[in-house]
Order: C-alpha cells, then structure tokens, then sequence
C-alpha cells in the first residue's frame, strides 16, 4: 500500500470544508493551501511548529480593551496594507490613495466645527493648521463629506495609551461645508514608536527591523455616493519615511507641514448606488 503524501493529505483537508458556504469554503481552501505550502518550503520542525503556536497565543493574550496585537501583527507583515490596496475599486487611480487603519481608532470621537481644535490637553508640540477641500475624481467639491481624525499627542502616545491624555484627545469628525473645504487645528505629528513591548516587538527584533513610524495624521473620508478612504497623512520633514514600520508610506500622501499649516485634498471615487 502506497504511503499518504503531503498532496493526498492537502485534498483530504479541503475536501472536509465542502459544506461550507462558497466564499467561507473559498478562503478556507485557500488558506490551508497556502499554509500547506509554506510548512513544505521550509520544511518546518516540530519545534518551529510550536515556537510559532506559543506566539500566536503570545499575540492573542496581548490584546485587550486599548491594545489590538493582531493587527499590529497584520501590520509589520504588510497585510494590512494590501488589504487595503485590493480593498480600493480598481478603476480610482485619481483617488486618494489609502494606507493603513492600525490599532488604534476609536469609534465615537466627538464632531468638531470646522476650524476646531482636536488638542483637549496642553501636549506641547508644534501647533499646526490642517485644511483642503474634499472632491471627487472629477474635481467637484463634496459638500457633507466626513473626515474622521485621529494622532498621538508629541510624546508619541495615543490618548488611550497615556493616562495622562483625556478620552477623545487628538481625534474628531469633521464635515465639510457646502465649498467642500475642511480645516482643523492640531500639533504637528512626531515619528513614534508602535509598540515594542510584546510579541511583535519581539518578531521585529528577530528580523532586524525598528518598529518606528514617521509622523502622521489619520484621516478616515467618508460621502454619500463616493468609497471611502482610510488613509495618512505624512510630516515630509519626518524621519523613517523610507522605513515605516507597517509599510504605510505613499509618496502622494507625504505634505508639507513647516511654517504651521498643512494641505491635504482628498479625492473620492463616485460609486454607484
């Protein structure tokens, strides 16, 4: 009797999620294809093979309320991104384009007039005067359109991870006025650190890598009738930005920020509705 290869095995496995629904069956499949795979290239020992379950459990025992280590994790290994690269409709190349969302957004952040301050505690830092005007590919402004914002303050700290920062600082919703424009007052956003104190920390370290990020400002864009865009923007007199952490960098989303004021113009794909 011939022995059970590794190609008889593969089939065995995926043949067993043919009662799931097409697309879970789909990405089931194709999943342990892939990782079938991957333990054959490297001919992975017992020994991998458990190093690699102790920090899966390592990155799922670091998560709580405030700290996400799975999608830190998505992010060192640039999956995150290219989700959101193959997540962006195909056919927006004049669109703004997107990076990563991270660990850290809040649902909830408080709407904030135009021309508001998302500063609610004195964090030092560079004040810094943000404003464009929203528009589709076409180049017509967007009246309504929502800008979701978020930063660390200066010490490279989100509000929820400093207890010194009160809920909500240095995030709000903005919506845009009839001419499609925006602004809001912030500090100019310093290069930190993502976390480095847990397993992450840990793969990076064994790959060679930092785990900084050049100075940014998030902004989820949302209108009626239009993609939206979960997308950066990047202080050009930053360090690290030919080595961010999580891969984020694109050279059309790095701005000027010297002499206090920044513009960034974000530009929505219409879609149908």
């Amino acid at each position: 009797m011939s022995r059970f290869t590794p190609e008889k095995h593969l089939a065995q496995v995926q043949a067993s999620m043919d009662a799931a629904g097409p697309r879970t069956a789909e990405v089931l499949r194709a999943a342990v294809k892939h990782l079938h795979a991957f333990v054959e290239e490297v001919n992975l020992t017992r020994d991998e093979w458990f190093a690699g379950i102790e920090f899966l459990t390592r990155v799922g025992q670091t998560c709580d309320a405030t700290r996400q280590e799975f999608i830190l994790l998505s992010d060192v290994l640039g999956v995150s991104m290219l989700v959101e690269m193959l997540n962006t409709p195909g056919d927006g190349a004049e669109a703004t384009e997107p990076t990563v969302f991270g660990p850290f957004h809040v649902d909830g952040a408080p709407a904030r007039p135009l021309g508001a301050s998302i500063v609610d505690a004195d964090v030092g830092g560079e004040p810094l005067t943000v404003r464009g005007t929203v528009r589709d590919t076409a180049g017509t402004p967007i009246a309504g359109a929502s800008l979701d914002v978020w930063q660390t303050a200066p010490n490279g700290l989100y509000d929820v991870q400093d207890e010194s920062q009160p809920p909500m600082n240095l995030r709000g919703v903005f919506t845009t006025g009839d001419d499609g424009g925006y602004s809001f007052e912030t500090v100019r956003p310093a290069a930190y650190p993502i976390p480095g104190d847990g397993p992450v920390g840990d793969l990076l370290q064994a790959a060679g890598r930092h785990n900084w990020r050049p100075g940014h400002i998030h902004l989820a864009v949302s209108a009626p009738g239009h993609a939206p865009v979960i997308t950066h923007i990047f202080d050009r007199a930053s360090d690290y930005l030919d080595s961010d952490a999580v891969f984020g960098v694109r050279p059309s989303l790095v701005v000027d920020m010297d002499g206090g004021e920044a513009r960034f113009d974000p530009v929505l794909l219409p879609v149908a509705t």
